[in-house]
Parts: C-alpha cells; structure tokens; sequence
C-alpha cells in the first residue's frame, strides 16, 4: 500500500473556464466524466469529488445521475457504481467547495491546479507526492473543463501541477483521461519500487 498521509479531494470546474477565443464560460457537464472519475477517485481512495457548475439545469442533471446509481435499480443493478457515485457532490462554485472540506476536516484545503502548460510556479508529480506524506492539511486538485482554468483561479492555488506528457510533442488529453494519469503518479501504489 502506499504511505500518503494527505486527505485528497477533486474538483472538476465548469465555470469560469476558457473557451478557445479565450471567452470565460460556463461548460456543460459530461456524462463520462461523471462515471470515469467518480471511478479514478474512489479507487485511489479519494474522499470526495465536486463537480463545479452554477447553473441548476446542470446541478439537476448532475443529481439525476447520481440518484440513479446510488439508490434505486441503478444501484442495484451495478453495486460498484453505487460506490462510486457516493462520493460525488455537487457545488456552485470553487469556494463553496474549499468550504465544505474545511468545515468537514476543519483545515483550509491547499489548491492544486492542473494544466497543461508549465507556469514558473508548477511542482513536479514526485514533489507534491512527498508534500503529501508530510501534510497537515488537505489537498483539492483542481480539474478543468473546456479549454482550461481561468488565470485567476490558477493565481488564486498553492500549487500548479506539471503538465502531462507523454512520448510525444502532443499534449490533449481529456479531463477523465487526465485525471486518472494525474491521480495514478500522485496516489498510487509505488510499483517502480518494487
């Protein structure tokens, strides 16, 4: 097993986010990245991921979905389902999220921003696993949706996570993709040790 002491919790923001004319917006949400990093994140033993959108249609949609799948014949037709969709939680906007898990550990959470650029203040995958050993407080990895996290809310996180890259110069990963390669190096057993 691994040794990281860090309570870990997701967000995946939908507004404010970037269009690619540099508008901010509000994305809609998407149905696998429900299911997919709902997935991730219980497997790596996540506590909690917020989806991050204003508008009630959404927030409404984003219920429907949960409420299938953890009660009901949703939950009885995919038991491990039902698990993964009982840590999802639904918020209006970044702070209320950072509200809830300071009201639920009693510690501010320390904001990690994921992008897939290098910023002068990024920290490497193998830094911010060692601060987890070490942490006192929680961490929130934050989760973009369109074409990215505005500057703003990336001036407004402790930390800015490498980008991911792979054997290529190409750099496009959607979010659930990303997610799951980001939550694998930060949390997951170290087998390049065995």
């Amino acid at each position: 097993m691994n040794n990281i002491g860090a309570d870990i919790y997701l967000a995946l923001i939908h507004n404010p986010i970037y269009n690619k004319l540099g508008d901010k917006i509000t994305t809609t949400v998407t149905n696998y990245d429900l299911h997919d990093i709902s997935r991730a994140a219980k497997t790596y033993d996540v506590k909690k991921y917020y989806v991050v959108n204003h508008l009630k249609s959404q927030q409404e949609l984003v219920k429907r979905v949960k409420d299938y799948w953890t009660g009901g014949r949703g939950a009885d037709y995919c038991y491990n389902r039902h698990q993964a969709f009982s840590m999802l939680e639904i918020a209006d906007n970044l702070a209320e999220v950072t509200d809830k898990i300071e009201a639920e550990t009693g510690k501010k959470p320390l904001l990690v921003a994921t992008d897939a650029e290098q910023f002068a203040n990024s920290i490497s995958y193998k830094k911010l696993r060692d601060n987890f050993k070490e942490a006192e407080q929680p961490y929130l990895i934050i989760f973009g949706t369109g074409y990215g996290l505005t500057e703003d809310t990336l001036a407004d996180c402790d930390y800015i996570l490498d980008p991911i890259w792979g054997r290529g110069d190409f750099n496009h990963l959607s979010v659930r993709s990303a997610a799951s390669i980001i939550m694998d190096r930060l949390l997951s057993t170290p087998w390049w040790e065995e």
